[in-house]
């Protein structure tokens, strides 16, 4: 879509040819923005509801300064991943308002500020998955909605996990996250009816085989409420927890 064609939707809407939502649905197709190395999809909030959320490593300082400086043109939030603290501490430099929460490694043009009345458990099963865990709860908080911490709750030691059961049933949906054998999930997708969002971590001893063993544990569960993602991506596992907990009732 180019400057004439949204003019002419503008006029339309204008004269009262086309309706709101009629104009709102084309806007979702309006283009990109070029940079030639990249192509920003400046139109994502429509779909989604947050602009397009940028991955931090394999790109270059410089990369980085244009894109979040492109972006914050049309948006008042801009989100990136991966990002190592020299990256940050080099960017915040050029970009004093960037907020950086060093272990969830997010780089953030706003402060997390939830105003959902529900709230989504992020729930830990070792110290070591706390990376992961973090990308999700920073994730969730930074689109909107509230989170309630669970750590180091693992199945070795079961009964710690039971003590939260009451918080863990209130919870609009749940974030899993655990690696060595990746039991945690089948066993809250077992205690709950929400959607639990299992996430497998890449720690554990060599037969973990970097988080493939606890992707296929949580693949394979037999509670019908897990839906897995990708190893290590807590900020997938946090951003799709936060559109079903603003689309729950």
């Amino acid at each position: 879509m180019d400057q004439a064609r949204l003019k002419e939707l503008l006029r339309r809407y204008r004269s009262g040819q086309i309706t709101e939502s009629r104009l709102l649905e084309a806007l979702k197709f309006f283009p990109y923005q070029d940079l030639g190395w990249a192509k920003l999809d400046t139109h994502r909030s429509l779909r989604l509801g947050f602009p397009e959320v940028v991955y931090g490593p394999g790109k270059s300082q410089q990369q980085l300064e244009k894109i979040i400086y492109s972006l914050s043109q049309q948006h008042r939030r801009c989100l990136v991943t991966r990002v190592g603290l020299k990256m940050a501490q080099a960017l915040q430099k050029k970009f004093p308002h960037l907020y950086y929460f060093p272990e969830a490694r997010l780089l953030s043009l706003t402060r997390p500020t939830p105003k959902s009345r529900r709230f989504v458990a992020v729930v830990c099963a070792g110290t070591s998955d706390l990376p992961v865990a973090e990308e999700a709860a920073v994730t969730c908080e930074i689109l909107g909605t509230k989170v309630k911490r669970i750590w180091d709750v693992g199945v070795a030691g079961l009964h710690r996990l039971l003590d939260h059961l009451p918080a863990l049933n209130r919870a609009a949906c749940l974030v899993v996250v655990a690696g060595m054998e990746g039991a945690l999930a089948g066993v809250v997708g077992g205690l709950v009816g929400q959607v639990v969002v299992a996430v497998p971590t890449s720690v554990g001893y060599g037969a973990g085989l970097k988080g493939l063993a606890p992707l296929l544990t949580m693949v394979n569960s037999c509670s019908p409420n897990v839906v897995v993602v990708n190893i290590d991506n807590g900020f997938g596992a946090g951003f799709v927890a936060h559109l079903i907990a603003r689309t729950s009732r």
